[in-house]
């Protein structure tokens, strides 16, 4: 459970630090899901059940009063420990032992209460919600309903009192950023051993890649055996980030260094699948076409937005690849024909634009040439930027044949080599720990790596 607490601490943190956007928000449910439907009813008998209280005669006060005392300490949470003034106030007109007595005798002012309770309310609130207060005042609703938007602008008012703590809280947690965060998982790691298993599966996984493809080197004892050259520490590691970039969700869990920044690399990820299905759709549609559609910026930025719409959502498992293929087919020779015909051009004829249809169906095959080719260039593309001492220099050279996509590889090359510098930054010593077991012994790497002080500046995401 302690583990669990630091890897939430950690992972709250680590948000607030890389996104400035960060905030939370009050809690809300699926339209049409069950739990809404189950919530909204439960909360509608509560309402109900309130209202007929306050109606009998005499009143029943037992549930409004349960309704008061929440609302006197919620609105006591939200004072500084300095304001005593309004604290005393708060207690004196909510005083509970008080209403008490007041509901014995029927001699409750609840309509006084609830108009002391919204004037408090707007004293304490954001100037966001001046509007809410507003109309809380204006209100001519009966008093269950007023109490019901009462809780619904309190919760509004929480929100933004966590929103203004995060926004505090954020210059101090970026200024010891890289020393907070170690500190964490190394409190992690040391009550859970474990912690760095997929870490260590991931970076071995990339090593046994790696030792193949190295150049062999002669022993210099004389016998001649020739032996595979190892690869470098740093030229592990950076094809281990590469690999983070493709990273297969459905075949091993993501590494454990790596688990706060999940939401964002599957967005990356994403993202990089559509791109990469747009730009060899477009290269397919130019080298099949030829001369007459060369050259056309407005008309290549058409069937780039327009394939775009139309596999947008293309990682979704109901998402149905060959079907959407088809449509974007059909609409690109229309838009070709159109394009064709106001140059004085001859449409494409009905067995070109099967052979299209055809090839641009083929890109769902893993070994399309062209999704290959793709692919392999988009892997360089950001083998460059992860192995660049200055990448930002290198976002916009992208490689030959990827132009179409040149602005979002560059704004994905961006996040992602944040990313990848931050928690290079942050975990580098366990990472280092582990290569060099893997490398150079046969024992487990340490649950306690050397503690490299030097941190880099932090880019945020």
């Amino acid at each position: 459970m302690e583990s669990a607490r630091d890897l939430v601490n950690l992972s709250f943190a680590h948000e607030i630090i890389v996104n400035h956007k960060f905030h939370l928000e009050p809690d809300s449910l699926p339209q049409n899901s069950l739990w809404k439907m189950v919530r909204e009813n439960v909360h509608k008998a509560f309402w109900d059940i309130l209202e007929s209280e306050l109606n009998d005669d005499p009143p029943e006060y037992g549930q409004a009063i349960r309704l008061l005392e929440e609302i006197r300490e919620i609105l006591l949470s939200f004072l500084n420990p300095g304001a005593n003034r309004m604290r005393t106030q708060i207690m004196e007109v909510l005083d509970m032992d008080l209403i008490r007595q007041q509901a014995d005798n029927d001699a409750v002012d609840i309509q006084g209460l609830a108009s002391y309770i919204i004037t408090t309310m707007g004293k304490m609130c954001a100037p966001v919600r001046d509007e809410e207060i507003k109309k809380l005042r204006d209100s001519t609703d009966n008093i269950a309903t007023m109490f019901r938007e009462i809780f619904r602008v309190l919760d509004l008012m929480k929100a933004d009192m966590v929103n203004f703590t995060i926004d505090n809280l954020r210059p101090v947690l970026q200024k010891q950023s890289v020393e907070y965060e170690r500190e964490k998982f190394q409190s992690i790691l040391e009550k859970t051993p474990g912690a760095l298993d997929h870490t260590t599966a991931w970076i071995k996984s990339t090593l046994d890649e790696l030792l193949p493809a190295t150049i062999p080197t002669q022993q210099t004892n004389g016998q001649g055996k020739g032996q595979r050259a190892k690869p470098g520490p740093f030229q592990v590691l950076n094809a281990a980030f590469l690999h983070i970039l493709t990273w297969d969700y459905d075949k091993s869990p993501l590494p454990e260094t790596w688990m706060t920044d999940e939401t964002r690399l599957r967005e990356i990820q994403w993202q990089l699948q559509q791109c990469q299905a747009v730009n060899e759709v477009l290269l397919i549609v130019y080298s099949t076409i030829g001369g007459p559609i060369q050259g056309l910026s407005s008309l290549s930025d058409r069937l780039k937005r327009m394939t775009s719409v139309l596999l947008d959502g293309m990682h979704s498992p109901n998402f149905k690849m060959e079907e959407a293929l088809e449509g974007v087919s059909a609409q690109i020779c229309c838009e070709l024909n159109k394009s064709l015909t106001e140059r004085n051009y001859p449409t494409l004829t009905p067995a070109l634009q099967a052979t299209l249809t055809g090839q641009i169906c083929s890109i769902t095959q893993k070994d399309n040439p062209i999704r290959t080719l793709v692919e392999d260039r988009v892997q360089q593309y950001f083998m460059i930027l992860i192995c660049d001492p200055k990448p930002q220099a290198k976002l916009e050279q992208v490689p030959a044949g990827l132009t179409a996509i040149k602005p979002e590889l560059a704004l994905m090359g961006a996040k992602f080599i944040s990313m990848v510098n931050y928690n290079k930054t942050v975990y580098g010593p366990f990472y280092a720990d582990i290569i060099r077991k893997l490398m150079f012994s046969s024992s487990p790497p340490a649950t306690n790596p050397p503690q490299d002080t030097a941190q880099d500046s932090v880019t945020t995401t």
